[in-house]
């Protein structure tokens, strides 16, 4: 973990599982619009698989991350709004798979939200985040 986040954790609370409760930061801060499961050269989305988008989501989100010349490890927060709760459910497996092959055991502060819809009509994930970019300054504009 990127040694710039602070974990917060209450004496006494239960451990979370796949978050944390609280992140201190420091360092320059990026933050990232929301996500969605498409390929973004093209614009276009390469399945209607919900695991599948969050996948792509999360290599969209790691992206312009490197960008800013950071690692997956910075990411502090991350907020997920799904179009359908139950086949965020159903999908927990690959789900969990795709963010470790990403992210390994590292866990932002995190928050999932059931939506009614996004304005692309085929996505069924979108995922913002805010990473917290250590002192060596790394690349970007």
């Amino acid at each position: 973990m990127n040694g710039d986040l602070e974990i917060v954790q209450p004496a006494g609370w239960p451990a979370p599982r796949g978050y944390v409760n609280g992140v201190v930061t420091s360092g320059r801060t990026l933050h990232i619009a929301g996500q969605i499961g498409w390929d973004p050269a093209s614009g276009r989305f390469r399945s209607d698989d919900l695991a599948e988008q969050f996948a792509q989501a999360l290599d969209n989100v790691l992206a312009i991350v490197a960008a800013a010349g950071g690692e997956p490890g910075d990411v502090a927060r991350m907020t997920v709004y799904v179009t359908d709760l139950e086949a965020y459910r159903g999908s927990l497996r690959a789900i969990g798979a795709a963010w470790r092959a990403r992210f390994g055991k590292h866990f932002p502060a995190m928050a999932l939200l059931g939506v009614a819809g996004l304005v692309e009509r085929r996505a069924l994930v979108e995922i913002e985040a805010v990473a917290a970019l250590d002192a060596r300054g790394g690349g970007g504009p």
